[in-house]
């Protein structure tokens, strides 16, 4: 088996010298060839002089790439395009791998059983949530990046998430690489890149495996625990998967695109919020708002975009 492991960086050379120095001590077997290619997506820092440390240090392991389209996802097609694997494993520049993490989330992929897998991603470090973050929603911890669908491997349900996963690359070629118009960018902080493409997966049949031996360790800023990262993370998802997945079919009851359900879910969750007096159910409530809100200036951006025909026809 052949590995790329592909990683997208863009000015946080002091973050990616761990990021590198903890993929270098992977331990795989003689017989699996890999490599790690960095793509610096128009860095001003001291990106490169990272690298080419790295290079002279691990001779054949680490390759540099240089991508001018500022946007991840022009990033992470260009590291595609000029990987050598036959797996292609990804991570960002902000995580420490275990060491036998790139080992444990490409060996599900050696006989083809499986086209793609996720590992966990955990914090680095220990993080007390807030005591008004409701833990038992459904990804409640997800502006954090982190995924941990408890220690039992299995069959992926959903997406994995953008910095622990890995695909056959044969499966770009077939589908399609990670949409431009989805992932940050300047002037956008809408994501969704990486769950979109596992989504495009799943919606074709495609098996993706969840490893949950294949750790990796996110660091968890601190201003990832304020109410306001939360509030607009979440606002952004919002946007980004009615970009990624279109607003519902049924449109025949709409004001200037945004369907009129989501007007009175708007209220709905607005009521909730004002009512609520525990801490983890008002914030819940409030961050619903937010989301809603997303999607309503997504459903309506995308429909003043449209042409004059097509909005007619709405």
């Amino acid at each position: 088996m052949n590995i790329t492991v592909v990683l997208c960086t863009y000015n946080r050379c002091q973050s990616l010298a761990k990021a590198l120095e903890s993929v270098a001590g992977s331990a795989l077997p003689d017989s699996i060839r890999w490599e790690v290619l960095v793509v610096d997506n128009n860095s001003r820092d001291k990106t490169r002089e990272v690298v080419e440390d790295f290079s002279r240090r691990h001779p054949g392991r680490f390759r540099y790439l240089f991508e001018p389209h500022p946007g991840k996802s022009y990033a992470l097609n260009s590291g595609i395009l000029a990987a050598a694997g036959d797996v292609l494993a990804f991570i960002d520049d902000d995580v420490i791998v275990d060491p036998h993490w790139l080992q444990k989330l490409s060996m599900p992929l050696n006989d083809g059983e499986w086209a793609g897998s996720g590992g966990r991603i955990l914090p680095q470090q220990a993080v007390s949530p807030p005591r008004w973050l409701p833990i038992g929603e459904a990804y409640a911890t997800a502006p954090l990046v982190m995924f941990d669908l408890g220690p039992d491997a299995g069959q992926l349900t959903v997406p994995p998430f953008g910095t622990n996963m890995a695909f056959q690359k044969r499966l770009f070629d077939k589908y399609g690489g990670f949409r431009t118009d989805l992932g940050p960018q300047p002037g956008s902080e809408i994501r969704s890149e990486d769950t979109e493409f596992g989504s495009r997966l799943l919606a074709a049949g495609e098996r993706l495996r969840y490893e949950p031996s294949a750790i990796v360790y996110h660091v968890v800023p601190e201003h990832r625990l304020q109410k306001r990262y939360f509030l607009t993370w979440w606002f952004d998802k919002a946007r980004g998967d009615i970009r990624a997945f279109g607003t519902p079919p049924d449109m025949r009851w709409h004001v200037a695109g945004v369907p009129m359900v989501e007007f009175r879910r708007l209220a709905a969750w607005m009521t909730r919020w004002l009512l609520a007096f525990q801490p983890p159910r008002r914030f819940a409530s409030k961050l619903n708002v937010w989301i809603v809100a997303g999607r309503i200036v997504e459903s309506h951006r995308i429909w003043r975009r449209a042409p004059e025909t097509e909005r007619r026809n709405l």
